[in-house]
């Protein structure tokens, strides 16, 4: 039996110069990837909905980014300084204010603003959010000063409907255009007293009200005496009336009664049968109850007629 032997193939192994400058394309190929994506990753530029991107060369503002997007500028020779493109909120600090009247008050605003040119931003306030709200912090505390002073404390309490707010805004002028910045609202979050004051001034408008509601009561019972004497000499006056109508028509009938007993003893004969009606008349109320006995004196008239009969 015999033994078959078979040889297989192998690949030939590169070897030394050949395989050396394989290594070093792909080192290259990487070092070449990695420069390209440093070079676009320091020439993009990317602005959010709420900001502006200020494209800087050698320190001079060259363009300023406003539309959300990508954009793009030159790597390694041109920076970029992000600036807020939203509205702001910066709170004032707690301060004492005099009114005209001499009372004093505490105010607590806030202001809400924002950047409207950012290339006047940079230049005024070097494009520093902390500078802008110590330029808005001086500004609205001296307008919010010399509006109240202006105002009796009863007129400032009552412009807190937003009359307060509008004035105080309006007393800023045109001061922050310089600034490249825009102040939308100044508003109030407390404006009060000092606890010290506010005693003495709940009993003062007590006494105020007090006085007005005497006021009031006076008033009301000055009308009420007023109607009520009206009333009276209205009423004396119909009374007096009505008294002398009376007089007249009781003058009227009394002239009429006289007229018929005229007229009833006009002649002997209805003066006589008068007399006997009246007699008649006379007897017949007398006559009531159970017993019909008329008792006469001889002397009256009711007598003289039977008398006479």
């Amino acid at each position: 039996m015999e033994t078959v032997y078979t040889a297989t193939a192998r690949p030939v192994e590169e070897t030394g110069p050949v395989q050396k400058k394989k290594k070093s394309g792909w080192l290259w190929f990487l070092l070449i990837l990695l420069a390209a994506v440093i070079l676009f990753s320091n020439s993009l530029v990317v602005t959010r909905p709420n900001e502006f991107t200020v494209i800087k060369q050698f320190g001079a503002v060259v363009r300023i980014v406003d539309e959300p997007g990508a954009s793009l500028k030159l790597p390694f020779v041109q920076t970029t300084q992000k600036i807020p493109n939203t509205l702001m909120l910066y709170d004032l600090a707690v301060s004492d204010v005099i009114t005209s009247d001499k009372k004093s008050m505490i105010a607590d605003c806030f202001v809400t603003w924002h950047v409207t040119d950012p290339q006047k931003f940079i230049e005024s306030l070097s494009a520093s959010v902390a500078n802008a709200e110590f330029r808005i912090n001086t500004v609205v505390y001296n307008s919010l000063k010399t509006t109240i002073s202006s105002m009796t404390q009863e007129a400032v309490i009552s412009g807190r409907d937003g009359r307060l707010a509008e004035a105080i805004l309006a007393n800023c002028d045109d001061t922050f255009s310089q600034y490249g910045i825009d102040i939308t609202a100044v508003e109030t979050k407390t404006l009060d007293m000092p606890a010290e004051n506010k005693a003495a001034v709940y009993q003062r408008m007590i006494s105020e009200r007090e006085k007005i509601a005497a006021q009031y009561t006076a008033d009301g019972e000055y009308e009420a005496k007023k109607t009520r004497n009206q009333a009276e000499k209205e009423a004396e006056i119909l009374l007096s009336e009505a008294e002398a109508e009376a007089v007249i028509i009781r003058a009227e009938g009394d002239a009429e009664y006289m007229n018929i007993l005229a007229a009833a003893y006009d002649t002997p004969e209805k003066a006589e049968f008068y007399t006997f009606m009246i007699a008649l008349d006379a007897a017949r109320e007398s006559l009531t109850g159970s017993n019909k006995t008329l008792v006469l004196d001889e002397n009256s008239p009711l007598a003289r007629i039977f008398y006479e009969n």
